[in-house]
């Protein structure tokens, strides 16, 4: 049996959807629902039974026999304030997870973030060398949070205090895909342009602040969610070495060519309009992002990635150009 958190979410209910297609129902989920429409990316998958977050402690109480933990569950939003809520759930919440599955004896494979990067000015590097970590410097209480948690699990391996015994902390850069409609502002560009076109408008983007970018070049490591799900399954199955791991395309795309690719998938012509970056993201919104995929390579996983165009091909003409866009 495996424990599935976040399972609801935007990763995890397309997991959920991968371990199904695998044969496996005997799955635990947790997450918190609300009062939306969160609970739709359920409705098409199976698990065995769901956790409501407060009472996670008492499960794991209880000794269940789980062969492993997969903690997607967090607070993502980029533009979190209230740093007590923030860290209860992205630090706290993973800490007793991880300290579970240390006495236990399980793996544990948990969402870190690109976001931990902060302004890209030390690379794009997978390497977590106590060292390295400490000179990164994340842009928001979001990444600080998913940094503190990576430090934390790397001091711990390396003192010798328990660890899971095998454990991978997963640096998501920006994932689009299907069943993210409930990550009001948080959704992917992919989400964002396709609702503006498919409404009859155009795609509008952040102009840049900086000269030495022009509008709509801002670029980022643009990652389709399957091949999430493709790397998950992988190190579940394979349990190469222990350690933090991108996980991206290894290519930085810009804004503009992902609104091209919206509009290719649709069959519309080109219609791209700019407005200026609102002053909450100045100072803290990343310009470049490219993974490094040469540790995951190096730790065996050899599948390619989705390219750009074949991922928004594949996302709007199946799921947003569709009257049911729910995986």
């Amino acid at each position: 049996m495996l424990l599935l958190t976040g399972a609801a979410g935007f990763i995890g209910s397309n997991l959920l959807m991968r371990l199904n297609e695998a044969g496996r129902a005997d799955v635990v989920i947790s997450d918190r629902l609300g009062s939306g429409a969160k609970w739709r990316n359920l409705q098409k998958h199976e698990f065995h039974d769901f956790v409501p977050v407060p009472r996670m402690a008492e499960f794991l109480a209880r000794g269940p026999r789980l062969e492993a933990v997969i903690h997607m569950g967090a607070n993502s939003s980029t533009t979190a304030t209230d740093g007590d809520a923030v860290m209860d759930t992205n630090f706290a919440a993973t800490r007793m997870l991880w300290e579970y599955c240390a006495r236990a004896g399980i793996p544990f494979l948990y969402a870190s973030s690109a976001a931990t990067y902060g302004d890209g000015g030390q690379g794009f590097v997978d390497d977590d060398t106590p060292e390295a970590l400490a000179q990164l410097r994340p842009l928001n209480l979001y990444g600080w949070s998913k940094h503190v948690f990576d430090r934390s699990a790397v001091r711990d391996a390396l003192e010798g205090r328990p660890t899971p015994p095998h454990w991978y902390g997963l640096k998501f850069f920006n994932v689009y895909g299907p069943n993210e409609y409930h990550k009001t502002g948080m959704h992917s560009a992919v989400l964002t342009v396709t609702d503006q076109v498919l409404a009859g408008g155009p795609a509008r983007l952040f102009a840049s602040d900086r000269a030495d970018i022009p509008d709509g070049g801002q670029s980022r490591d643009f990652v389709f969610v399957d091949d999430l799900c493709d790397v998950m399954l992988w190190l579940l199955r394979t349990r190469p070495a222990n350690g933090l791991y991108n996980v991206g395309t290894g290519q930085a795309r810009s804004f503009a060519d992902l609104a091209r690719a919206v509009f290719a998938a649709l069959g519309r012509p080109e219609r791209i309009e700019y407005f200026p970056m609102p002053e909450k993201l100045r100072g803290k919104y990343q310009y470049w992002t490219e993974a490094s995929l040469a540790k995951l390579r190096a730790a065996g996983y050899n599948a390619p990635m989705t390219s750009l165009e074949e991922g928004v091909a594949r996302y709007v003409q199946g799921f947003l150009a569709q009257e049911d866009r729910w995986r």
